[in-house]
């Protein structure tokens, strides 16, 4: 599976993106995505995550009730919605599928990632 994810940009504080992740292949259906940032300086961190199905999702608490992720498997793509973006937001984010069988709880278990998307929100 290759990923490729874009959407990234310049917002100010309060305003929205939405990312995209582009994936080749036919079985793109079959793996879990998530998202993660990292920011300078910072680990990388997961903050969402979403079945092979769209059924079952996974936020980190410091976007809970701001950011939704979902996905159209007719399009092997998969989004992160991001708003109300602080200026704490700022970072380069990254796609990644799990590997089959995996969990996107657990960041080992991303066997296939993208390049990242820079996000920047100003105050």
């Amino acid at each position: 599976v290759q990923l490729q994810a874009s959407g990234g940009g310049l917002v100010q504080a309060g305003g929205s993106l939405r990312l995209s992740c582009a994936a080749s292949g036919r079985t793109f259906s079959s793996y879990a995505v998530g998202w993660f940032r990292q920011a300078p300086g910072k680990e990388r961190e997961l903050v969402a995550g979403i079945s092979w199905g769209g059924g079952s999702t996974y936020y980190a608490d410091s976007v809970k009730g701001r950011f939704t992720v979902y996905r159209d498997n007719a399009k092997n793509t998969v989004y992160l919605q991001m708003g109300s973006l602080k200026p704490e937001d700022t970072a380069v984010y990254y796609c990644a599928a799990v590997r089959l069988g995996g969990s996107y709880y657990d960041i080992s278990d991303y066997g296939y990632w993208g390049q990242g998307t820079q996000v920047t929100v100003s105050s």
